[in-house]
Order: structure tokens, then sequence, then C-alpha cells
């Protein structure tokens, strides 16, 4: 990824952020107010007033405003993108310098897909993988010859009627029986 400085971002991003009016009186006078409380303070109370005045229309202000922070250096156009973020996300997340700075390089490995990817199967399917894990697991304890719990078993299996169907309880059941036998 090349290297941008924040000035030459916001000439680039300057006619989006003006052309239409995707950024609002209120939004504009946070952001100035951010500039102004921040420190050090990115600019003077009279600048602020300046950019606050309700008197000019908002593409003027906000066209001075992007122009004085060019003028003013790279800390300053960093600070405007920090306010901007953090009052208007989604404007920023949507500016032409960010498309650029997003654009994937072919050989890197996206992870959010790999992990949608690997995790593509639904609650369903693992219940249904554990209720068979946890049947074998049963099943292979009770045929278990060291293990004597077929006693034990046949009282759980006969006290479950909601747990499982009858007809599975009954087949379960009459396995029960022939182990006890043999």
């Amino acid at each position: 990824m090349n290297y941008q400085s924040y000035c030459h971002r916001l000439q680039h991003d300057m006619y989006f952020l003006i052309s239409t009016s995707r950024l609002n009186e209120q939004v504009v006078d946070k952001i100035v107010l951010q500039l102004n409380r921040v420190y050090p303070q990115i600019l003077t109370n009279e600048e602020a007033e300046k950019f606050r005045n309700p008197k000019a229309s908002l593409h003027t202000r906000l066209s001075d405003l992007l122009k004085h922070l060019q003028k003013k250096g790279d800390r300053h156009c960093q600070e405007f993108y920090r306010a901007l973020q953090i009052n208007a996300e989604q404007l920023f997340n949507d500016l032409p310098s960010r498309k650029i700075l997003k654009t994937p390089d072919p050989t890197e490995i996206d992870t959010d897909k790999e992990q949608y990817m690997l995790n593509d199967r639904g609650p369903v399917f693992f219940l249904a993988c554990f209720s068979v894990a946890a049947g074998l697991a049963l099943f292979w304890y009770c045929c278990n010859s060291e293990t004597q719990v077929i006693g034990r078993a046949r009282r759980i299996l006969g006290f479950s009627p909601i747990i499982i169907g009858g007809h599975v309880r009954n087949i379960c059941m009459l396995y029960l029986e022939d182990m006890s036998r043999n």
C-alpha cells in the first residue's frame, strides 16, 4: 500500500465532501468544535467561530475549512479525518481515499471470508453431531463388559419417556435386557 499524506488524501476527498450535501451543518459544527478542543489545538477560537458562522453557506464554510487545514499541514488534516470518523463514520468509510486504501491485495488471505467458510453450518448441525457423539458414548459405555451399569441405565431409560421417543426407548430397553442375559 502506497503511503499518502493526509493533505494529499484531503485534496483527493475535497470534491467528494463538498459536491453533494453529505455533511450537514450539525456534523460540520461538531467537527469544527472537536478540532478547536483537541490538544494540541488545531483551530483557534477565532478560526472555529469563522468556520461555524451561520451567515456563510455550508458549502463555503466547508471548502474554506478544508483549504485552511491543507495549508496548516499533515497533522491538521489527520485530526480532521479523526474528527470525521468520530462524527460521521459511514461517510468516513465511503471516502474515495479510503476506498483506494482498502483495495485488497490479491495475494492477501481474507480472514473474514475464511472464517465464514469454516462456520457455514448452523446450530442444528452442531446439535445433531453432539447428539450422535453423546449417543455413541453412552452406547459404548453401556456395552463395555467391564462396567456393570446396565441396571442403572435401565432405570434411567425407564424414567425418560419425555426425553426420547417411546419407540426408541423400547428398542434401548430390549437391547439392555439382551445384554443383561449375556
